[in-house]
């Protein structure tokens, strides 16, 4: 088949995310399924460039003028696909349906929108009206969780399918946990809690500093690696500052996503304090890396993350609560053990190859039906 892949945005340009990820792992993991990829996504300026993985994509570059910005970046998607006529369009996210939408009424061309969270859950400009209309007439809509396909399920009266995001697991074998800690530098009783993620608000980081307080005065040993940057970074290292943690506390900043898996090997409990997520690829990674983790009873979360098995849930903005389960797995070798060879063995379910296969068959119930 011939499938049209449209992105906000495609590696290598611009901010790589889940998203971005995503597209770029479907379009691998399709090219060796012998289907023909065509990726449509912003950039610099418009041109079509070629991939060694043999990947078309066609840059569109979105004018900056207010309001019309978008609509423009829409129809220089349509024209896009208008040159690559393709058989079947995978929409990322529900606003790149828009364009897709129009494609189809005057193309005939099915359409499947993979919904990632951002646009089920946040309000952005003329949402409920774009989705009523993108939804309804996609020819499928996937949800990365079962907490999201109820959400959808307001809008949407089609039948969602459920498909979680992948992970490359090649990416985290091959590495001695020892000897990456010797290249950071890591003492070998210094116990280290890892954060990945975006220095937000809604990322809760605030409420693991203040359990990071509790942990510390009972193991002096333990240090917070806080990796990625962002806004509220000022007001963290404020905090930090205040409570005299300075020494206990490591901002990397921005670190590349290839780096993420020497970071997480060399730790020794993955924590994610969010107060509202809709299927981080963080928690994969984290799984990939055998860490047992402790994260927030939001949306999403709890279809990962098994209490006691292969994690841990707590309220979110409870950093008693945060700090209790932490304080658990540290204390406890035999448990700790338990949950990292469980993730382990869960991680294997979100296998790219496992995703990419699901994916094919909607695509073919869609292109046959």
């Amino acid at each position: 088949m011939k499938i049209a892949i449209v992105a906000s945005r495609f590696p290598p340009e611009g901010e790589i995310g889940g998203i971005e990820i995503a597209s770029q792992e479907i379009s691998r993991g399709l090219i060796e399924k012998r289907h023909d990829i065509f990726v449509v996504s912003s950039g610099k300026k418009d041109n079509i460039e070629k991939t060694t993985e043999n990947i078309a994509i066609y840059r569109v570059s979105i004018p900056n003028i207010k309001f019309l910005g978008n609509l423009i970046f829409w129809f220089k998607i349509f024209f896009a696909l208008k040159k690559i006529k393709p058989d079947i369009i995978h929409c990322q996210t529900i606003q790149m349906g828009a364009p897709c939408f129009l494609f189809k009424k005057f193309y005939k061309k099915p359409y499947i929108v993979w919904c990632h969270g951002f646009d089920v859950y946040f309000p952005w400009k003329f949402k409920k009206i774009i989705s009523e209309i993108v939804l309804n007439s996609a020819d499928a809509v996937i949800a990365l969780t079962n907490n999201m396909k109820e959400e959808l399920q307001k809008t949407c009266k089609k039948n969602i399918f459920v498909l979680p995001n992948g992970i490359d697991l090649k990416k985290f074998k091959g590495f001695s946990k020892q000897a990456i800690r010797d290249k950071f530098k890591i003492h070998f009783n210094e116990k280290i809690i890892i954060f990945v993620g975006g220095l937000r608000p809604v990322k809760g980081v605030k409420y693991l500093i203040e359990a990071f307080k509790i942990i510390n005065k009972k193991i002096p040993e333990a240090k917070l690696f806080l990796v990625g940057d962002g806004s509220e970074r000022k007001n963290l290292e404020d905090i930090i500052e205040k409570n005299n943690l300075g020494k206990k506390v490591n901002f990397t900043g921005k670190i590349i996503n290839q780096k993420i898996p020497e970071y997480m090997i060399a730790s020794d409990i993955f924590v994610l304090p969010s107060l509202s997520e809709g299927f981080p690829v963080v928690i994969l990674e984290a799984m990939a890396s055998e860490l047992p983790i402790v994260t927030t009873k939001v949306r999403g979360l709890p279809e990962i993350i098994e209490d006691g098995e292969n994690g841990f849930l707590v309220e979110p903005k409870n950093s008693e609560q945060f700090a209790e389960k932490v304080l658990l797995l540290f204390e406890n070798d035999e448990l700790r053990e338990k949950i990292s060879n469980n993730n382990k063995e869960k991680s294997k379910e979100y296998d790219w190859e496992n995703i990419v296969e699901k994916i094919e068959k909607i695509y073919l119930k869609v292109f046959l039906s």
